[in-house]
């Protein structure tokens, strides 16, 4: 495929409604996603810094906290947030952006 070809392809797709409404709805996902992580972050760091002994509260008999388990959390849910974005991204939009380019004799 030339240049021309390509640049020609590239400005069909763009123009394309379908396109315009993908983009719009995973950008959508991925802010919305981040926020929900930004706001678990800012949530566990407001804890740290105005409610330590909450956090230090010890779980069970043991010596750990009740801030590793959270902290834990975090981390798990932002590997589950990221799943999440995979996920939608190859069973939807893989197959809407295909389907586009296909459309276009891409």
């Amino acid at each position: 495929m030339s240049d021309r070809d390509e640049d020609a392809l590239v400005a069909a797709v763009a123009a394309d409604p379908r396109y315009a409404a993908l983009v719009r709805q995973r950008s959508r996902l991925g802010w919305s996603l981040s926020a929900l992580i930004f706001i678990a972050f800012v949530g566990y760091l407001l804890l740290i810094a105005f409610d330590k002994s909450l956090l230090a509260t010890p779980i069970g008999a043991g010596v750990t906290s009740l801030g590793i388990p959270v902290g834990l959390g975090l981390i798990l849910l932002a590997i589950a947030l990221t799943g999440v974005y995979v996920a939608r991204a190859n069973s939807d939009y893989d197959a809407r952006m295909a389907a586009i380019l296909k459309d276009h004799g891409a």
